[in-house]
């Protein structure tokens, strides 16, 4: 009974040296299929994914502790990494009924989180209804508004516990166009967190926007590029991709931002990690339903947060 249990897993290992893979060969045991890493997912990283019989499950449970660092076997993944959207929700009832099925569109394989702030308007109870027709769509409800970056926290971490491979950040006023998803899936096979731009290569993509906000908004992103030097042209932007390997290693717990300097923090972190930053365009549209969420609180957190990220930085406690 093991061995349908066994092929259809696999393992990760470091290198492809000869006496690494006979680690991995037993005497007698079923043939093992070395298929690089990069190929299947067309990643820099020289890592194998080694495809076991029988006699290897048991092999790998006893590998000795130098392994146990590659301790989660897998699913074997076909075609783009298993994906998490994560949609963090306040007064949206309108919205979300819409949303759900246009992200499910994009691809088969995808899962919502719905995140709710106990929306007084009963978004929570609608998401729930939903949930119950629809088994790719998940709720996490919190006691009241605690603000997006908690929430987005909350949703990477219950992405983590339930072993997704990238987690997507997404607003549900449809100012992020759902069909821009397989434009970030196919991308974070390249990086390692993928920013969906408004301002690439110099060109404006947003829509409905005065001109005040506008404006805004450029120049926070050339302040916020200005003082922290991460090299994006868009970081305060919402549309996100995450592989899960730089949530794993950013302390979530420790970070403090709540509105568009979370946005900023989060690509910091990663981008002081050594992590690939990339970018892609999108069209932004202001919302046409429902309130914006923008506060003057939230611009001065922005301001002042983004030197308090470069000290902590300067001191080596990022």
């Amino acid at each position: 009974m093991l061995a349908p249990i066994a092929r259809r897993h696999h393992l990760y290992v470091d290198s492809t040296l000869p006496q690494t893979l006979d680690r991995f060969r037993q005497p007698g045991g079923d043939h093992v299929t070395v298929v690089p890493w990069k190929r299947r997912y067309n990643i820099e990283n020289s890592h194998l994914v080694v495809r076991i019989g029988r006699t290897y499950l048991a092999f790998f449970l006893n590998l000795p502790p130098k392994f146990r660092r590659l301790k989660r076997i897998h699913p074997l993944i076909k075609g783009v990494p298993r994906a998490l959207v994560i949609v963090p929700t306040y007064n949206e009832r309108e919205n979300l009924p819409r949303l759900v099925p246009l992200i499910l569109r994009q691809d088969p394989e995808l899962e919502i989180l719905v995140v709710d702030d106990g929306s007084p308007d009963g978004t929570g109870r609608i998401a729930d209804e939903i949930a119950c027709e629809e088994p790719r769509l998940h709720v996490l409800h919190r006691a009241g508004k605690l603000g997006l970056g908690t929430a987005y926290v909350a949703g990477f971490k219950w992405g983590l516990e339930h072993d997704f491979e990238c987690m997507l950040e997404m607003d549900a006023d449809f100012s992020h166009d759902p069909e821009h998803i397989p434009k970030f899936l196919e991308a974070i096979q390249r990086f390692d967190v993928v920013l969906g731009s408004r301002y690439l290569h110099g060109r404006v993509t947003v829509v409905n926007w005065p001109i005040t906000r506008l404006l805004l908004s450029y120049f926070a992103n050339v302040y916020a590029r200005w003082v922290t030097g991460v090299p994006v042209a868009d970081l305060t932007g919402g549309f996100k991709c995450f592989r899960r390997e730089v949530l794993e290693a950013i302390p979530l717990d420790l970070v403090e931002s709540n509105g568009y300097a979370f946005q900023i923090e989060m690509s910091f972190r990663a981008w002081r990690r050594r992590f690939r930053l990339g970018e892609i365009p999108i069209m932004f549209v202001d919302r046409d339903i429902g309130v914006s969420k923008m506060s003057r609180r939230i611009i001065w957190e922005a301001v002042w947060r983004v030197w308090r990220l470069r000290w902590l930085s300067i001191w080596g406690k990022l």
